[in-house]
């Protein structure tokens, strides 16, 4: 498959990332072969994990769950959603669904950003779609990041009137969402360095900041945990110099590149005192489940293979 043998060249080609710049003197990621990146991605369903979390918001620290759905589809390239029929248009993606749940006091937030990210890194080096949408007791608020040529194309909807329903564009620069799938495909092209990324669309939302890219200094530094498995883990770290924000992520140095847990540590709102805090998630259970084929009451055994009550909110 010429997808998968791309796939093998992408660990030798740099510069994928535009300003990216990449050390010499840190270790590098383990590469893959074809057919491990087969067996792994497309005989087993999606690669499902679940993950403690220790979410700030309004200057607390609120406990919850955070669960990572990774899963090879097929994306229709003209309209940008998942293609209905195979064919030779299509554009093979991995795909992230990333959900939070959590209580603040007595109401509760779900959060869900998806990363449409095709396999061929090198004819598209960025995601083709970014979406991002959170739901609480107050309202909702919607992104939509489409690539279009040279530029990204942002629709925000919400209920908040200074961010209203907004419709721009901005340069192509590396979102920070993107990360998050790179890290799976082709983790010794990850940008490090000092280069502009534009930040994380969950941030954006709960900071109340505009999707406007900014300086970031990025790094891969070795560490001495193990993953839940008991492979050997890196650490990726992004510092946002202008939001005094770092983001740390702990992933696996072999394939299949597993994440294990990531930490984010920023001044909240001033509303609430606007101290420093980090938001913690660790993972827990992970299951490689064709999910969608299990949709009946009967199938909520499956849930607690993960670690998750049914209602998707942890707890005992």
């Amino acid at each position: 498959m010429k997808i998968i043998i791309n796939l093998l060249i992408i660990f030798v080609t740099v510069g994928l990332f535009a300003g990216s710049v990449y050390a010499d003197d840190v270790d590098q990621f383990g590469t893959y072969t074809s057919a491990q990146f087969r067996e792994y991605w497309y005989n087993h369903g999606a690669e499902i994990s679940r993950f403690t979390l220790q979410q700030m918001r309004y200057g607390e620290i609120h406990e919850g769950d955070a669960v990572l759905v990774f899963v090879t589809e097929e994306l229709n390239p003209a309209l940008q959603v998942k293609a209905d029929y195979p064919g030779p248009q299509n554009v093979p993606i991995l795909k992230l669904n990333a959900v939070r749940k959590f209580f603040t006091g007595i109401y509760p937030y779900s959060i869900m950003t998806s990363v449409f990210t095709p396999l061929d890194v090198l004819k598209y080096p960025l995601p083709l779609k970014i979406t991002s949408s959170a739901q609480e007791w107050c309202g909702h608020v919607y992104t939509q990041i489409n690539l279009s040529d040279d530029e990204y194309r942002v629709r925000v909807h919400s209920y908040f009137e200074k961010e209203g329903d907004r419709d721009f564009t901005i340069n192509n620069y590396v979102p920070e969402d993107a990360i998050w799938t790179r890290m799976r495909i082709a983790p010794n092209n990850l940008p490090r360095g000092e280069f502009f990324m534009i930040p994380g669309t969950v941030y954006a939302r709960l900071a109340h900041r505009p999707l406007r890219p900014q300086k970031a200094v990025a790094a891969l530094d070795a560490v001495t945990l193990k993953s839940l498995e008991g492979r050997p883990m890196v650490r990726y770290e992004i510092v946002f110099p202008a939001e005094q924000r770092t983001l740390r992520i702990y992933l696996e140095k072999e394939f299949p590149y597993r994440i294990q847990q990531w930490e984010e540590s920023y001044r909240g709102l001033a509303a609430t005192g606007a101290k420093a805090m980090t938001t913690r998630a660790i993972r827990t259970h992970t299951i490689m489940d064709a999910y969608w084929q299990h949709h009946g009451n009967r199938d909520r055994g499956l849930l607690e293979q993960l670690g998750l009550n049914a209602r998707e909110l942890g707890g005992d």
